[in-house]
């Protein structure tokens, strides 16, 4: 299946790109992936994206759009894919269009994640991460530490990054409604999402996107 996944930050898009990746044995392709990849192989894209990248600046569509072409057409993808991240707004949508109708195949589904506004302003907001191990993250409501303001795991002091502050996930919220959801409409036209609820436990997010997919599978 080719598909592509879409819903707000904090939706849970990472976590479940992965496990549906692994159940429909497809590759997960996220923009973060891509610009890694190019620009730790040194690809005349990854020079492109860090120039841009380096001087605080966004990377033009045209380079995103060239590192996505270049990654679906590897073998791995040929049968199929996950896109995490990309189309970012209509005009990359549009573009992914015309390069899938060029190699004669279309997307099979957008899988359009839903989480209500004030729960993700939850989740983002009450993560608290390790200063000194960041992969150590919990939760003040749904994984908090033993003791408040201490990591379990090696007893450092656990912070709220600015990232993750409810003025921060406001903004991210906006310019997710503003440029992203968009493309919700421009796939609808074309009959491809399927929206389902991202409440719940992660596993149960999972099988009701699997559901969803199947519908979709030709």
């Amino acid at each position: 299946m080719r598909i592509v996944l879409v819903g707000p930050p904090g939706a849970g898009k990472g976590t479940q790109a992965a496990f549906l990746a692994k159940k429909l044995s497809i590759p997960h392709i996220s923009t973060g992936d891509l610009f890694r990849a190019n620009i730790s192989q040194g690809t005349d894209l990854g020079k492109q994206a860090k120039s841009y990248m380096d001087a605080g600046n966004l990377v033009p569509d045209e380079v995103t759009i060239a590192m996505a072409k270049d990654r679906m057409a590897q073998q791995d993808a040929v049968n199929g894919f996950l896109l995490d991240g990309f189309p970012r707004n209509v005009s990359q949508a549009e573009a992914l269009d015309l390069a899938l109708k060029a190699d004669d195949v279309s997307l099979d589904a957008v899988l359009d994640l839903e989480v209500p506004e004030g729960e993700v302003v939850k989740r983002i907001a009450g993560r608290r991460t390790c200063r000194n191990d960041s992969s150590h993250v919990f939760h003040v409501t749904y994984s908090p530490p033993k003791k408040e303001g201490v990591c379990d795991v090696c007893g450092g002091e656990l912070y709220q990054r600015e990232d993750d502050s409810e003025a921060t996930v406001r903004n991210r919220l906006n310019v997710y409604h503003t440029q992203t959801e968009p493309i919700i409409d421009h796939y609808r036209a074309q009959d491809l999402v399927v929206t389902i609820s991202a409440l719940g436990k992660v596993e149960e997010v999972t099988e009701r996107a699997l559901a969803a997919l199947k519908d979709k599978q030709k």
